[in-house]
């Protein structure tokens, strides 16, 4: 036999073979999918199954819950249409109410009418009747007196013309007198108001300026080698360094305020420093001027501010901070000139006037006190230049000049201005010598309370506004205080010179002291 054929013959048997094992694993295996299918789809069945009935059971609840929903808001609608309806009726109800009212009114205001038709009928019949009598008395008053009427008139008239001018007068004086004790206390309320409203602290200022110093030894720095750093620190401030035995303190003497200023900054920063040379002291004066003009500055725009005064010049604001380094009597230029202007403000409020222009001329009142050192005048007259230069209403021009009366004050702006201007000056501890005549004064007022039989002791109070008197209680009795009051009161206003009011209050204590043993 051929060995070909058998090859062929022996891979043909392998084939068929091959090709009858495929196809039995084959039909085994699409006999496993399609059982693996049918569980995949008989799962799929489930789920969808189960699926429909969730979705079925949640629309049931969303359906119940919109029902709710829907019956409650049915609820509240019926509610809120039965409360409407409740209201619409109490309003019916109050309506008829008022209608029927009204009707009663109505018929009360005719009635009331008619009443007064017939009132006034008989008015018109009366008067009627007066007239012919009067026309009969007159006619009877001519046969008798022998006058006409007209006679008789014009006689009557004089005479009550007569005894009318004389009435007129008498009451013109006492309108004179009551206008004239009225307006005297009012004015005094107004400056009394107007004092208790304002108080400042006041700043005496001197002619010297004290530095500290850390210690001593910085005083051989100072002075510098042969006096080089004093002498550059004269020349370049203008002011007189005083080293003395003072300890730790420096004192600089001169009497204009802002030179020392700026002495005691430059000095107080070359000390703080250590650096002390000629080149040194000319930079820190130089800062020091610098800080000083910027102080000047702030200080007029701050008070400005303060009394809401607007549109200065720039001028007229530096010239008002340099009263902070002028002092008058003792007494600060630009404390003073705030002081004017707060209390022109509250008396021009009190009298109707202009408050803002009252106290813009307060403020700028005294601004020429800032360069009156270095201009020939008063420093009424420079204030008053200054106010013209920079175009000021002509109201504060004349309150300015006139505030020391050199010049007639011929408006109420110049004599709240002359008024607060003295106030300022005059008030407790506001200048050295007032300082003393109020401390003269309370002691006066002590003395005049002391001087009656049964005062053991007296004090004056509130700046002299009060007076507490201590009696003796065996000497004077509960009757007694209220004539001693009255007493001490009348003789403080015959013999003292007083502002405003002062009250006496009297004092009785008895005192029972027993002890137990």
């Amino acid at each position: 036999m051929n060995p070909y054929l058998l090859y062929l013959a022996v891979a043909g048997l392998f084939a068929l073979l091959g090709y009858l094992a495929h196809d039995v694993i084959s039909r085994r295996r699409m006999g496993s999918a399609r059982e693996r299918a049918n569980v995949v789809l008989d799962e799929a069945y489930d789920n969808a199954e189960r699926i429909k009935k969730e979705f079925a059971v949640q629309a049931k609840e969303e359906a119940l819950q919109r029902q709710a929903e829907f019956e409650r808001e049915v609820r509240e609608t019926r509610i809120e249409i039965q409360q409407r309806e409740q209201r619409i009726l109490a309003k019916e109800e109050l309506l008829d109410s008022r209608t029927a009212a009204l009707e009663s009114r109505e018929r009360e205001c005719n009635k009331n009418l008619q009443r007064l038709e017939d009132k006034q009928q008989q008015l018109v019949e009366r008067e009627e009747d007066l007239r012919r009598v009067e026309i009969q008395q007159q006619k009877r008053l001519v046969q008798i007196s022998g006058l006409s009427v007209a006679e008789a008139r014009r006689l009557l008239l004089d005479q009550v013309r007569q005894t009318t001018q004389h009435e007129a007068s008498l009451l013109a004086r006492e309108i004179e007198e009551e206008a004239r004790r009225t307006s005297e206390h009012r004015a005094k309320e107004i400056i009394c108001h107007a004092m208790e409203r304002y108080a400042a602290e006041q700043v005496s200022e001197a002619a010297v300026t004290f530095v500290p110093l850390p210690s001593d030894d910085v005083k051989g720095r100072v002075i510098g080698r042969e006096g080089r750093n004093i002498r550059a620190f004269e020349a370049a401030t203008g002011i007189e360094v005083i080293v003395d035995d003072t300890p730790e303190a420096i004192i600089l003497s001169g009497f204009d305020p802002i030179r020392r200023e700026v002495a005691r900054l430059a000095l107080t920063r070359l000390i703080a420093d250590g650096r002390i040379h000629a080149a040194r002291i000319e930079e820190a004066v130089d800062k020091a001027k610098i800080d000083v003009e910027r102080t000047i500055r702030e200080e007029g725009e701050q008070a400005a501010l303060e009394l809401d005064v607007h549109g200065l010049h720039d001028e007229e604001i530096k010239l008002l901070g340099r009263l902070k380094y002028r002092s008058s009597y003792g007494q600060n230029c630009l404390q003073h000139s705030k002081e004017v202007a707060y209390l022109a403000g509250v008396m021009a409020a009190e009298l109707g006037e202009n408050q803002k222009r009252a106290r813009r001329a307060g403020l700028i009142h005294d601004i020429g006190k800032a360069i009156d050192r270095d201009i020939e005048g008063s420093h009424a007259e420079i204030s008053r230049d200054i106010a013209l230069k920079h175009n000021e209403h002509s109201d504060i021009v004349h309150a300015i000049e006139a505030h020391h009366e050199a010049v007639p004050a011929q408006s109420i702006l110049a004599v709240l201005i002359q008024v607060a201007d003295r106030l300022s000056a005059a008030r407790p501890g506001a200048r050295r010598d007032s300082l003393e005549s109020y401390i003269k004064r309370l002691r006066k007022l002590e003395a005049l309370a002391d001087s009656f039989d049964g005062v053991s002791k007296s004090y004056a109070i509130q700046a002299g506004r009060e007076i507490r008197v201590m009696v003796e209680p065996d000497t004077v009795n509960d009757e007694g205080t209220f004539a001693l009051a009255r007493d001490i009161a009348g003789r403080a206003k015959e013999e003292l010179e007083f502002p405003g009011q002062i009250q006496i209050t009297v004092i009785r204590e008895t005192r029972a002291v027993d002890y137990a043993r």
